[in-house]
């Protein structure tokens, strides 16, 4: 080989060379994705998910085991409870209880949800001594589940939070009823912990989570930003409470035709998971001063969100809430609304999965 040639190949080596550097910097930067941006997230199978919370205890039932755990005052002949927006058509019930959450788990196979995303508040907390019950119960009935991650640990920063959420995924990830997208755990991240550490640092997180969780798992962010659909797999978002006040289902159609469409857009345009809200209504006046009140309009509000959900062509969208009782946001039978909410989730639940998702390539 002459000098001429040798230098070059000795130049194109280093020109190679150098792009792989700035790939590996560019990488580490910008954190490594869960669900590869690249890939047809179109392959993503349609699914209705609701929140589900397994924190609440009665003095009888396993949970509460001699007292009341988040319900307050209870007062069973006039069918009250204190920190209760409605009351129960099981009454105040222990989350803890195998039976009640069979129950709850056949009113949400006859719903046509496919998912309870179970509030999560730490190792060792009441939420996490529900979870394998949870799970076991969805097993039994064709469900799955996941954690919705609502706080992180301190000091807060990217190392507690990625320490903590593996812990889940080993102990819960391999689960034959945990969700999963891919062959990967799902974990929904809540926006208190957006707060708590900012998107940067949630990058670092999860990159110390995919180093340390053999396969890697998929995080959906509660936020619809175009930084967080770089950050995380997928975007949602919890309430929209906030944005449904004072508003009739006739304007809440309008705010819904604009608002959904331009967060799949925004989902689909990072190549990312998108997950669209609904909720029956929103009533937290009784736990909070002067709170907040979205009427249910005989179930209207409700119907006009699932149609024009429908019609935004999200991967999946999420019900808020099956029992949160104490704001009010709840679908499971109540002696106010009886099985109305869980009839009504059947219906449209049935109409999204109807028909195969809109194949829409990522921007580039």
């Amino acid at each position: 080989m002459t000098g001429t040639n040798r230098n070059k190949c000795l130049s194109a080596f280093f020109s190679i060379l150098s792009l792989l550097l700035i790939a590996v910097m560019i990488t580490k930067v910008c954190g490594q994705p869960n669900v590869e941006t690249n890939r047809d997230v179109n392959a993503v199978p349609r699914k209705v998910m609701t929140f589900y919370y397994p924190w609440y205890g009665t003095p009888r039932g396993p949970g509460g085991a001699g007292k009341t755990v988040h319900w307050g005052r209870i007062d069973e002949v006039n069918k009250n409870i204190e920190a209760s927006t409605h009351y129960p058509a099981l009454g105040a019930f222990d989350s803890h209880d195998p039976n009640v959450i069979d129950q709850h788990c056949r009113w949400a196979k006859r719903a046509g949800i496919d998912t309870l995303i179970v509030s999560w508040w730490g190792h060792g907390d009441f939420s996490d001594r529900a979870m394998p019950k949870i799970l076991d119960g969805c097993q039994r009935y064709g469900l799955t589940a996941t954690i919705y991650y609502e706080t992180i640990p301190r000091p807060q920063n990217p190392q507690s939070a990625a320490d903590d959420i593996t812990k889940v995924l080993e102990k819960y990830g391999k689960h034959p009823a945990f969700l999963k997208v891919s062959g990967k755990p799902v974990v929904f991240i809540y926006g208190r912990t957006l707060q708590e550490m900012g998107l940067s640092d949630w990058r670092k997180a999860i990159e110390i989570i995919n180093t340390n969780y053999k396969g890697g798992f998929v995080a959906i962010g509660d936020q619809f930003s175009e930084d967080a659909a770089r950050t995380f797999d997928g975007v949602h978002t919890y309430n929209t409470a906030g944005s449904l006040r004072n508003l009739s289902p006739e304007t809440t159609r309008k705010w819904a035709a604009e608002k959904y469409p331009s967060w799949v857009k925004l989902a689909d345009g990072a190549g990312k998971i998108c997950a669209i809200t609904v909720i029956p209504g929103y009533d937290d006046t009784k736990i909070r001063k002067p709170g907040l009140s979205v009427g249910r309009y005989d179930g209207e509000l409700y119907r006009v969100q699932w149609e024009e959900a429908i019609k935004a062509d999200p991967h999946w969208i999420l019900v808020t809430s099956f029992n949160e009782w104490h704001e009010g946001s709840e679908i499971e039978p109540s002696t106010e609304y009886k099985e109305q909410y869980i009839d009504l989730t059947a219906k449209y639940a049935k109409r999204f999965k109807a028909k195969d998702r809109i194949v829409r390539p990522a921007q580039k």
